[in-house]
């Protein structure tokens, strides 16, 4: 039986990635500071620690696994994230637990470690027209990353690649894009856009009002879950070390994303603007590369996990 670690299981994409590879047959262990929040853990083994603890990793890494994931990360929503606030925290605690996990793979013999970085270490300067983003792999840099969050994550896509290089290790980087689906965090103010805005759909009347930040122009795109663990496994499991874009290249603004929700839910509601965090003004996932090198990329249409997404959160709601 093969086996597989899943670093930040307790999380969103690490959750539905221990059900993936159970699924698979693999024998599975998650390490998190928390369980799962929605569901029980698939797990056969779910280790309670600290990754940025060096003895919690040597604990975790107790074998030679076939496979390991570092999901394990400090992150949330543009609330948590582009305020400046949880900056030091964001930066130290996540290279802590990069540095760790990496190093101690290497002496332990792993030979591939996946490692989850994302879009936000893209240039801020080539996200400045929401109608026109350039995301391609090869445009990161001059490095220039909008927020401290896409620096760490630069910083560590660095950091796995330069072991490969120096200690022949075989690890795989891909940038996700906006995953979302059901499981996932929906309120507290580490949730993100399209469940944020299922929330307040959810939960306006049928006429209400609902609150955008900004003038609701800045364009994203948006990844279902399902497809992002697809695409993380095929690039685990290829000769191909990356850095590789794993999201969906449907761009919306968040207006025509609000606009899906509320015809999901069959409600018209107002749009109020007001002021927040933002991010960069255009994000969208360019999918040539993984196309090549995978021979495939994301297809789901982003109306159809919004319709999964919101009937999960409408139904968290209700049972509060």
């Amino acid at each position: 039986m093969k086996t597989a670690l899943v670093c930040g299981a307790g999380g969103f994409i690490g959750n539905h990635l221990v059900s993936r590879l159970k699924a698979e047959g693999f024998w599975v262990r998650g390490v998190d500071l928390k369980f799962p929040e929605f569901s029980e853990t698939a797990a056969d083994d779910f280790f309670i620690g600290d990754l940025r603890d060096l003895t919690v990793c040597h604990r975790a890494l107790d074998r030679n696994f076939d496979e390991v994931y570092q999901l394990a990360a400090d992150m949330g929503g543009a609330g948590y994230i582009f305020t400046g606030e949880n900056d030091a925290n964001v930066m130290h605690n996540s290279a802590s637990i990069n540095l760790n996990v990496v190093d101690t793979c290497h002496k332990r013999n792993i030979k591939r470690v996946f490692y989850s970085s994302s879009a936000c270490m893209y240039p801020e300067y080539n996200q400045l027209n929401p109608d026109d983003p350039n995301c391609a792999e090869d445009s990161a840099y001059p490095a220039a990353p909008d927020s401290e969050y896409g620096w760490e994550k630069l910083f560590s896509e660095r950091l796995y690649l330069a072991y490969n290089r120096n200690h022949g290790m075989q690890n795989r980087v891909a940038r996700f894009h906006n995953i979302f689906g059901p499981l996932g965090t929906w309120q507290g103010g580490k949730e993100k856009a399209p469940a944020a805005i299922c929330r307040k759909v959810a939960a306006a009347s049928e006429d209400g009002n609902i609150e955008i930040w900004g003038d609701g122009e800045q364009t994203r795109s948006f990844l279902y879950i399902d497809e992002c663990i697809e695409g993380v496994l095929r690039l685990m499991r290829s000769d191909f070390e990356g850095p590789v874009n794993i999201g969906s290249d449907e761009m919306v603004t968040i207006n025509q994303l609000v606009d899906l929700a509320c015809d999901v839910a069959g409600k018209s509601l107002q749009k109020q603007h007001i002021d927040g965090p933002l991010g960069v003004r255009g994000r969208n996932s360019d999918n040539r590369l993984i196309e090549e090198k995978l021979g495939w990329s994301p297809s789901m249409p982003l109306r159809d996990g919004i319709q999964r997404t919101y009937e999960w959160i409408a139904g968290q709601i209700h049972q509060q």
